[in-house]
């Protein structure tokens, strides 16, 4: 059974306050979901740093240095600027782990990027690794709530493996 956000919030703290770390996040199509998930959980403010919101490209390259010349090669919703994003978000913050997304949430998309597609990233500084998930067209809402749960589900297993 799959765990909800709360729960995964809560697991997430209890991880990263007995290693004494902190977490970052990147989102572009979860519009700061993942963060909302983790500060909704009282004493979150011991593991949560910051959250990046750059829904637009502009935010990506101004708020977390994601380069101009992979956005243009790859396109936002990409394994490519996932990996720039959470690389980003960690640099830029005091996060030990940071997570990101990048996605189309719909309605919409192309022959080539579907709605349902959400790339993510996740870095502990050292390793950063990066994952295309497609959830399909669930509709908007749903995918979003899909790639939140996801992004702390890959928070929860680096947390563990730190």
């Amino acid at each position: 059974m799959t765990q909800t956000a709360e729960a995964l919030a809560q697991d997430i703290l209890k991880a990263a306050k007995a290693r004494g770390l902190m977490v970052a996040t990147a989102e572009s199509c979860t519009g700061g979901m993942v963060s909302a998930a983790l500060t909704d959980i009282p004493g979150s403010s011991a593991i949560v740093d910051r959250g990046f919101v750059t829904y637009t490209n502009a935010a990506k390259r101004d708020m977390l240095g994601v380069l101009a010349e992979t956005l243009d090669a790859h396109g936002a919703v990409s394994e490519a600027v996932a990996l720039e994003m959470a690389r980003g978000a960690q640099k830029n913050s005091n996060a030990h782990i940071a997570v990101s997304i990048t996605g189309i949430a719909g309605p919409g998309g192309s022959e080539f990027k579907p709605e349902g597609r959400v790339c993510f990233g996740i870095t502990n500084g050292t390793v950063t690794n990066s994952e295309t998930v497609e959830f399909g067209a669930l509709g908007r809402k749903n995918v979003r709530e899909s790639a939140r749960n996801h992004a702390l589900s890959l928070l929860l297993k680096a947390l563990s493996e730190y």
